[in-house]
């Protein structure tokens, strides 16, 4: 406490004292007004920006020719900080895609097989078409901060564009090549004008406070950084990041891809953005993609190890000191979201300033201008605008703009009870979801067939390839928030299968015009085989019974009156998972099994919206 309010006296006094030199001398500064940089005319003029570009040398060498890498850097600033001395806060923002990638669609595994097993052909290795030219790397993020009085920066990433070193895909160098952007930034060491030269080149520019944001990988990074402590990256915005690539390639022991790149794998990622130098590919090719992840990845069983707790960034929260205002959709079904939660749950109790804004669509999406400006306001220009104080949680309701979000005291709501639901039979129609436990010792089957998509049987009003179970039609909405999860008691009649598990509202919305959130509420993937953890698989015993919990991705969706909630358990779903020969069968104790989902006014209000006059 002590030193933020040393430093909020200081940043205070700067600003003080810049205002005065500017009303003496006319100079242009930042302006703030309710707690938000505005844009500045004098700062306004593409024309006079300064653009130039450099190389920062890092402490790792990953493309094995006994040099340390280096990172190409691209800058653009307010002509002021040349013509009148001015310094100012950074946004940096680094990616792996600026330079090109490969062809959509190209090397990804095959999915067609047994579980356990790997494809009969080997997967094809894309080549990367390096693309740009220097000194500019991206325009993303300039028009929006450098008129508000920020410079900003972008870096490609290791091994790729004209960067130096080998992608690792979450390895520890992708943490790294940040620091040391952000160690020239703040002067603590030098840049190069030349990937290979001695002629340096200084940031005397930068005020030393350092901001990220980016989506997707471009928001990985900004974690990445974070998580290693460096000092003067004061905040991050992280959009819809991959905070653990177990997580984007796995669930709980399961071989998963992400919603719409059914076969992808890391090594697949690896391919795909390896843009970097040509003479140095075969060489990161062999000892990255070829033994670093094919040993580590262990795509027949699916279990987490030590190469996946290697990229698993929340792990490595301990030294992180940025503040964090954390972006996600929740029907993003490519990085899900999971993912934010899971950090900023972290960030919470470490007691870091965070704030989290969540929208009901899919991948990426930025929180509002407003929310972002007053947080690089407050932590990198040290105006103290009481962004700390702002509300925690920014969802944005079904029906409103994503620029429209309503504040809430944290997430999940902290008026959230969990509802424990249980399963009443109806194979193979319909079962029932209900708040009393049933006595009877009900057992039911479902037949695997990947054929069959999830919305045609969540739509099928009978069939034997899924399981499903529902709520009496609700006569008041249900607001649900935070993280549900299940408890299956099953068998299966072979070694090893898909679990797949959708909660749904029914009935089915099948307009074109219907949206991302209207039939989908959550869903979640297990393997069987990992029972006890997903650090070890074991086959399954054909009849024997075993009981497996796990959680479904977080949420907070209002679902309608008129709506049922409904349940569906099958095995492999068409969109994410292997697909193994159709014919298992997996039986579900019902007596057994049930569903915890977090209800705003908890088991009252459940009870209260099923009641019927």
């Amino acid at each position: 406490m002590k030193n933020s309010c040393v430093f909020a006296f200081v940043m205070a006094s700067l600003l003080a004292i810049q205002t005065n030199i500017a009303q003496e001398t006319d100079k242009a500064i930042p302006v703030f007004k309710d707690g938000e940089a505005q844009i500045v005319e004098a700062f306004s003029k593409p024309n006079q920006w300064i653009r130039h570009d450099l190389w920062v040398e890092t402490e790792f060498d990953t493309d094995g020719d006994g040099n340390a890498d280096r990172m190409h850097v691209a800058v653009t600033r307010p002509a002021q900080t040349d013509t009148e001395k001015l310094k100012l806060p950074v946004i940096y923002v680094s990616s792996p895609y600026f330079a090109g990638v490969a062809n959509d669609g190209g090397g990804m595994w095959d999915v067609k097989h047994e579980l356990g097993e790997l494809p009969s052909v080997e997967r094809q290795h894309p080549q990367v078409t390096r693309t740009g030219e220097r000194p500019i790397i991206s325009n993303s993020h300039i028009n929006k901060w450098v008129p508000r009085g920020y410079i900003v920066v972008h870096s490609s990433s290791p091994g790729t564009g004209l960067s130096q070193g080998a992608p690792t895909i979450g390895g520890d160098n992708e943490s790294l090549a940040p620091k040391a952007v952000i160690d020239w930034l703040c002067k603590r060491i030098p840049g190069y004008t030349t990937p290979d030269g001695d002629e340096t080149v200084e940031a005397y520019w930068s005020t030393g406070n350092i901001g990220m944001t980016g989506t997707s990988y471009n928001g990985t990074i900004p974690l990445a950084a974070a998580t290693t402590g460096v000092e003067g990256l004061k905040a991050i915005i992280p959009i819809a990041p991959n905070t653990s690539y177990y997580h984007y390639y796995r669930s709980n022991g399961l071989v998963r891809s992400p919603g719409g790149y059914l076969g992808e794998d890391i090594d697949v990622l690896y391919d795909f953005i390896h843009s970097g130098d040509e003479a140095k590919r075969a060489y990161n090719n062999a000892t990255v993609r070829d033994k670093e992840m094919k040993e580590g990845m262990d795509r027949r069983s699916g279990d987490y190890n030590d190469f996946w707790a290697g990229r698993d960034y929340l792990n490595d929260m301990k030294p992180m000191k940025a503040a964090m205002l954390m972006s996600h959709g929740f029907n993003d079904w490519n990085v899900m979201p999971e993912h934010s939660y899971r950090i900023y749950k972290a960030a919470k109790e470490m007691g870091l300033p965070c704030q989290i804004y969540y929208h009901q669509k899919g991948h990426g999406g930025p929180p509002p201008m407003r929310l972002m400006n007053r947080w690089f306001t407050r932590y990198l220009h040290g105006v103290e605008n009481e962004v700390e104080n702002d509300p925690k949680a920014w969802i944005v309701r079904e029906h409103d703009h994503e620029m429209e979000p309503t504040p809430y005291d944290d997430y999940p709501n902290p008026e959230a009870e969990t509802v424990s639901l249980y399963l009443s039979p109806g194979a193979p129609a319909s079962g029932q979801l209900l708040l009393e436990q049933q006595n009877t010792q009900a057992e039911e089957t479902l037949i695997d067939n990947y054929s069959f998509s999830g919305s045609s049987l969540a739509m099928a009003a009978v069939t034997n390839h899924r399981l499903i179970y529902c709520t009496p039609v609700l006569n008041e909405d249900i607001h649900i928030s935070g993280v549900p999860s299940i408890t299956v008691r099953l068998a299966c009649s072979k070694p090893a299968a898909n679990l797949s598990v959708w909660l749904v509202s029914l009935p089915w919305n099948e307009s074109r015009r219907a949206k991302i959130n209207d039939n989908i509420i959550t869903r979640g993937w297990a393997d069987p085989q990992n029972h006890r953890s997903i650090r070890k698989s074991s086959p399954l015993k054909p009849g024997k019974f075993y009981e497996i919990s796990f959680d479904l991705m977080p949420d907070d969706q209002i679902i309608p009156k008129g709506q049922q909630i409904g349940l569906m358990i099958f095995s492999s779903d068409r969109e994410y998972t292997l697909w193994p020969q159709p014919g298992t069968e997996l039986t579900i104790d019902l007596n057994k099994t049930k569903i915890d989902i977090p209800i705003i006014g908890g088991s009252q209000q459940f009870r209260q919206s099923i009641l019927t006059d």
